[in-house]
Protein backbone atom coordinates (compact mmCIF):
# COMPACT_ATOMS: atom_id res chain seq x y z
CA UNK A 1 0.00 0.00 0.00
CA UNK A 2 1.25 3.48 -0.80
CA UNK A 3 0.80 6.57 1.35
CA UNK A 4 -2.39 6.78 3.34
CA UNK A 5 -4.71 9.75 2.94
CA UNK A 6 -6.90 10.34 6.00
CA UNK A 7 -9.96 11.58 4.11
CA UNK A 8 -9.73 9.13 1.25
CA UNK A 9 -8.57 5.96 3.00
CA UNK A 10 -9.40 6.16 6.72
CA UNK A 11 -12.50 8.32 7.02
CA UNK A 12 -14.69 6.01 4.89
CA UNK A 13 -13.92 3.19 7.36
CA UNK A 14 -15.21 5.05 10.41
CA UNK A 15 -18.75 3.61 10.18
CA UNK A 16 -17.51 0.03 9.97
CA UNK A 17 -15.12 0.61 12.85
CA UNK A 18 -17.96 2.14 14.88
CA UNK A 19 -20.27 -0.81 14.20
CA UNK A 20 -17.52 -3.25 15.17
CA UNK A 21 -16.94 -1.39 18.43
CA UNK A 22 -20.68 -1.23 19.09
CA UNK A 23 -21.13 -4.98 18.57
CA UNK A 24 -18.36 -5.81 20.98
CA UNK A 25 -19.00 -3.24 23.71
CA UNK A 26 -22.77 -2.83 23.29
CA UNK A 27 -22.31 0.83 24.23
CA UNK A 28 -22.64 3.69 21.73
CA UNK A 29 -20.35 6.10 23.60
CA UNK A 30 -17.69 3.46 24.04
CA UNK A 31 -17.95 2.60 20.33
CA UNK A 32 -17.41 6.27 19.43
CA UNK A 33 -14.31 6.37 21.64
CA UNK A 34 -13.03 3.17 20.06
CA UNK A 35 -13.55 4.60 16.58
CA UNK A 36 -11.59 7.70 17.43
CA UNK A 37 -8.79 5.76 19.14
CA UNK A 38 -8.56 3.33 16.23
CA UNK A 39 -8.32 6.09 13.63
CA UNK A 40 -5.69 7.90 15.70
CA UNK A 41 -3.60 4.76 16.12
CA UNK A 42 -3.71 3.92 12.44
CA UNK A 43 -2.93 7.50 11.46
CA UNK A 44 0.03 7.67 13.84
CA UNK A 45 1.42 4.45 12.33
CA UNK A 46 0.72 5.37 8.71
CA UNK A 47 4.43 5.28 7.82
CA UNK A 48 4.71 1.65 8.94
CA UNK A 49 1.72 0.31 6.99
CA UNK A 50 3.48 -0.36 3.70
CA UNK A 51 3.09 -4.14 4.00
CA UNK A 52 -0.59 -4.15 4.98
CA UNK A 53 -2.77 -5.82 2.34
CA UNK A 54 -6.14 -4.64 3.63
CA UNK A 55 -6.33 -1.38 5.54
CA UNK A 56 -9.94 -2.17 6.46
CA UNK A 57 -9.05 -5.50 8.08
CA UNK A 58 -6.12 -3.83 9.86
CA UNK A 59 -8.38 -1.10 11.28
CA UNK A 60 -11.02 -3.61 12.37
CA UNK A 61 -8.36 -5.71 14.08
CA UNK A 62 -7.12 -2.70 16.03
CA UNK A 63 -10.69 -1.78 16.98
CA UNK A 64 -11.44 -5.32 18.13
CA UNK A 65 -8.28 -5.53 20.20
CA UNK A 66 -8.92 -2.14 21.82
CA UNK A 67 -12.51 -3.13 22.61
CA UNK A 68 -11.50 -6.43 24.16
CA UNK A 69 -8.82 -4.72 26.23
CA UNK A 70 -11.33 -2.19 27.53
CA UNK A 71 -13.88 -4.89 28.29
CA UNK A 72 -11.33 -6.81 30.32
CA UNK A 73 -10.47 -3.69 32.29
CA UNK A 74 -14.04 -2.70 33.02
CA UNK A 75 -15.65 -6.13 33.06
CA UNK A 76 -18.34 -4.71 30.87
CA UNK A 77 -21.83 -6.10 31.45
CA UNK A 78 -24.02 -6.96 28.46
CA UNK A 79 -26.23 -3.99 27.82
CA UNK A 80 -29.01 -3.63 25.33
CA UNK A 81 -27.83 -2.90 21.80
CA UNK A 82 -30.28 -0.03 21.57
CA UNK A 83 -31.54 2.36 24.21
CA UNK A 84 -34.50 3.20 22.05
CA UNK A 85 -35.99 1.73 18.88
CA UNK A 86 -34.53 3.22 15.72
CA UNK A 87 -36.87 1.69 13.17
CA UNK A 88 -39.10 4.29 11.58
CA UNK A 89 -42.79 3.51 11.37
CA UNK A 90 -43.62 1.66 8.19
CA UNK A 91 -46.92 2.90 6.75
CA UNK A 92 -47.42 -0.39 4.89
CA UNK A 93 -47.86 -2.28 8.18
CA UNK A 94 -50.85 -2.25 10.44
CA UNK A 95 -50.21 -1.36 14.08
CA UNK A 96 -50.49 -5.05 14.99
CA UNK A 97 -47.98 -6.07 12.30
CA UNK A 98 -45.62 -3.28 13.37
CA UNK A 99 -45.81 -4.44 16.99
CA UNK A 100 -45.06 -8.04 16.00
CA UNK A 101 -42.17 -6.88 13.81
CA UNK A 102 -40.71 -4.78 16.64
CA UNK A 103 -41.02 -7.65 19.11
CA UNK A 104 -39.26 -10.06 16.73
CA UNK A 105 -36.49 -7.55 16.12
CA UNK A 106 -36.09 -7.01 19.84
CA UNK A 107 -35.87 -10.79 20.41
CA UNK A 108 -33.23 -11.13 17.69
CA UNK A 109 -31.17 -8.29 19.23
CA UNK A 110 -31.45 -9.92 22.63
CA UNK A 111 -30.40 -13.32 21.28
CA UNK A 112 -27.55 -11.72 19.33
CA UNK A 113 -26.30 -9.98 22.49
CA UNK A 114 -26.41 -13.25 24.43
CA UNK A 115 -23.99 -14.94 22.01
CA UNK A 116 -20.35 -15.20 23.09
CA UNK A 117 -18.17 -12.28 21.97
CA UNK A 118 -16.32 -14.25 19.28
CA UNK A 119 -19.57 -15.43 17.71
CA UNK A 120 -21.07 -11.92 17.81
CA UNK A 121 -17.94 -10.53 16.18
CA UNK A 122 -17.95 -13.22 13.47
CA UNK A 123 -21.58 -12.48 12.60
CA UNK A 124 -20.90 -8.75 12.62
CA UNK A 125 -17.91 -8.97 10.30
CA UNK A 126 -19.31 -11.42 7.78
CA UNK A 127 -23.08 -10.90 7.71
CA UNK A 128 -23.42 -7.24 8.65
CA UNK A 129 -20.18 -5.67 7.42
CA UNK A 130 -19.92 -7.98 4.40
CA UNK A 131 -16.21 -8.75 4.74
CA UNK A 132 -14.79 -11.77 2.96
CA UNK A 133 -13.90 -14.81 5.02
CA UNK A 134 -10.21 -14.00 4.64
CA UNK A 135 -10.60 -10.37 5.76
CA UNK A 136 -12.86 -11.26 8.66
CA UNK A 137 -10.50 -14.00 9.83
CA UNK A 138 -7.61 -11.55 9.66
CA UNK A 139 -9.59 -9.02 11.69
CA UNK A 140 -10.26 -11.63 14.37
CA UNK A 141 -6.68 -12.88 14.19
CA UNK A 142 -7.69 -16.50 13.54
CA UNK A 143 -7.34 -18.83 10.58
CA UNK A 144 -10.00 -18.82 7.91
CA UNK A 145 -11.12 -22.33 8.92
CA UNK A 146 -11.53 -21.35 12.57
CA UNK A 147 -13.48 -18.27 11.49
CA UNK A 148 -15.84 -20.37 9.35
CA UNK A 149 -16.48 -22.78 12.23
CA UNK A 150 -17.14 -19.88 14.62
CA UNK A 151 -19.51 -18.25 12.13
CA UNK A 152 -21.36 -21.52 11.53
CA UNK A 153 -21.79 -22.09 15.26
CA UNK A 154 -22.99 -18.52 15.77
CA UNK A 155 -25.59 -18.80 13.02
CA UNK A 156 -26.73 -22.18 14.28
CA UNK A 157 -27.01 -20.99 17.89
CA UNK A 158 -28.93 -17.87 16.86
CA UNK A 159 -31.31 -19.91 14.67
CA UNK A 160 -31.90 -22.57 17.34
CA UNK A 161 -32.59 -20.05 20.10
CA UNK A 162 -34.91 -18.04 17.85
CA UNK A 163 -36.84 -21.15 16.79
CA UNK A 164 -37.24 -22.18 20.43
CA UNK A 165 -38.66 -18.75 21.25
CA UNK A 166 -40.99 -18.71 18.25
CA UNK A 167 -42.22 -22.30 18.51
CA UNK A 168 -42.25 -22.93 22.22
CA UNK A 169 -41.94 -19.57 23.90
CA UNK A 170 -38.87 -20.74 25.86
Amino acid sequence: MTTIDFRKDLLPLKDKIYRMGLRITLNAQEAEDLTQDTLLRVWSKREELGGVNSLEAYCLTICRNLALDRMEKRENANLSLEDHPTDAFDNARTPQEQLEHDEKLQRIHQLFNELPEKQRTALQLRDIEGLSYQEAAAAMEVTEEVFKVTLHRARKALRNHYEKLENYGL
